[in-house]
């Protein structure tokens, strides 16, 4: 209505029947970091830049396709120990040349398979113009004098909810000192973030113990409830037969020497005899090698499974929006299973999971990824890095409580500034409880009745003292009861006497 009324005439004044209302976060929005073959939209670079992509075909329209590695084959050495196969009889191991080892694209293409969607990707370089190889480095994500922090630009975007480093691991462990608990202190300041961690790639020489040793004791004790592990790798299915070739061996690699079939040695003769063979000859060639050679069928094979064993976390972060999506952030992201994958890397027992489930000493779980008969390949933990801590212990409840306070902070942002008095104390309280009461017919609260489910609380001898008001400070206390995982199911069962 007007402040004055001098003229005459009607007047119509409308008024809010409805309390403001808060409107959950989205809370499975990954943000992936590491190296791509390009990095240009519209002739603009995206290189250092979050970029939010929807869907695979877009991450290929700005960010291109994966790196085509090389690989070198030569005879087994007895004295080194390592996965081999046999070539005319003889144990034969195949070796990724150094610098090749760029794990983001295969990552995007899991996450997408496990229920994936909208994420971000930061490019930190560019290997398109790197045949040779890119070198990974930990500066291209924690900055230095030269190169910008990642971490810094990600503080200006609000969207991301996830912080996953695939390509991070490829340094080993120095990748936990640095990298990793750089994402957790990022995480903890922006209080919206939650870090997706694996571990080091166990080799032949080496055991589960000392790998997951070597992680505990390089990642700290600091914001550990901001992030989770996992492990051990996967032997997926994502690199398709199709995408091999004889491109993908090293210059060094002589097939007319290595192939037995006399077939074959004649087809590799033409071959190169060719000067500058163009995409079809190529193309002729590599079907002919098919055709005439089971070695170079077994090479190939034995290189796609070197590339198609991948950390853990790209499919780990697509399942976290696939269950964010089908049940809610509340339910705990285990007991699920993953797409694409034939097999763990490293089989662990029970036993062998008592160790990493639960840490004595300093409580930084290890979520195990297992293959159960049957049934498949399941995620089979679900605590934060700070598993002692009865606040913080589930991923779940981490990420449940991030949802819920950064729902209610964005709602009250319309409230600075207002009169601090009753009527805006009673407005906001009832803004909070309805959506907590709205969170708890979902499920994502424990409680036979909203009362003992959550609890608010606002108003002057109650949350605020005099001189709070006069300091301009609005003070709210909100409590929640957030469901947590059934971890451990016992069923007691004894015998009784007979009745009747």
């Amino acid at each position: 209505m007007a402040s004055t009324l001098m003229t005459p005439g009607v007047y119509i004044e409308e008024k809010n029947a409805f309390p403001s209302s808060v409107v959950a976060v989205e809370t499975a929005v990954p943000v992936f970091i590491g190296y791509t073959e390009k990095a240009e939209r519209f002739g603009k670079s995206l290189l250092n830049k979050p970029t939010r992509i929807t869907s695979f075909a877009e991450f290929v329209e700005n960010f291109g396709g994966g790196f085509h590695a090389k690989f070198t084959i030569a005879a087994a050495d007895p004295a080194k120990p390592g996965e081999t196969f046999m070539i005319n009889g003889a144990p034969y191991v195949v070796t990724i040349n150094p610098k090749n080892t760029v794990y983001l694209f295969n990552s995007i293409r899991l996450f997408y398979a496990n229920g994936g969607s909208n994420c971000y990707i930061v490019s930190v370089g560019t290997y398109g113009d790197k045949p040779d190889g890119i070198e990974i480095a930990p500066a291209d994500f924690i900055g230095s004098d030269t190169k910008p922090d990642i971490f810094e630009l990600l503080k200006k975007e609000f969207e991301p909810t996830l912080v996953v480093i695939p390509d991070a691991i490829a340094l080993g462990a120095d990748a936990y000192g640095s990298i990793y608990t750089k994402v957790l202190g990022h995480c903890r300041d922006t209080q919206s973030r939650f870090g997706i961690f694996d571990l080091a790639q166990q080799s032949f020489t080496d055991t589960t113990d000392a790998v997951v040793k070597t992680f505990r004791d390089k990642i700290g004790v600091n914001a550990l409830n901001y992030g989770a592990a996992y492990y051990p790798w996967l032997k997926t299915a994502i690199v398709q037969a199709s995408e091999i070739s004889f491109e993908n061996l090293d210059a060094t690699v002589d097939l007319e020497k290595l192939l037995p079939e006399t077939a074959a040695q004649k087809i590799v003769q033409t071959f190169k005899g060719v000067a500058a063979p163009d995409d079809n000859a190529k193309k002729n060639y590599h079907q002919s090698l098919k055709a005439a050679s089971p070695t170079y069928n077994s090479i190939l094979e034995e290189v796609r499974s070197r590339l198609n064993e991948l950390p853990p976390s790209g499919a780990i972060a697509g399942l976290y929006t696939m269950v964010d999506n089908n049940r809610g952030v509340w339910k705990s992201p285990a007991n699920v299973s993953i797409n694409m994958v034939n097999a763990p890397a490293v089989n662990i027992s029970n036993d062998e999971q008592k160790d990493l489930n639960v840490d004595v000493m300093a409580g930084k779980s290890i979520n195990v990824i297992r293959p159960f008969p049957g049934i498949g390949v399941l995620v089979w933990g679900g605590r934060t890095l700070d598993g002692n801590s009865q606040d913080w212990r589930y991923i779940n409840v981490r990420r449940t409580l991030i949802m819920i306070e950064q729902s209610i902070k964005l709602a009250a942002r319309a409230y600075v500034f207002e009169p601090n008095d009753g009527t805006t104390w009673v407005t906001v309280k009832s803004m909070i409880n309805n959506f907590l009461n709205n969170l708890w017919k979902q499920g994502a609260l424990a409680g036979a009745a909203p009362e003992t489910a959550y609890d608010v609380q606002i108003g002057l001898g109650t949350t605020m003292t005099p001189q709070d008001i006069l300091d301009g400070k609005m003070l709210i206390t909100v409590k929640v009861a957030i469901v947590r995982p059934a971890e451990f199911i016992v069923i007691t069962f004894q015998q009784q006497m007979q009745q009747s």
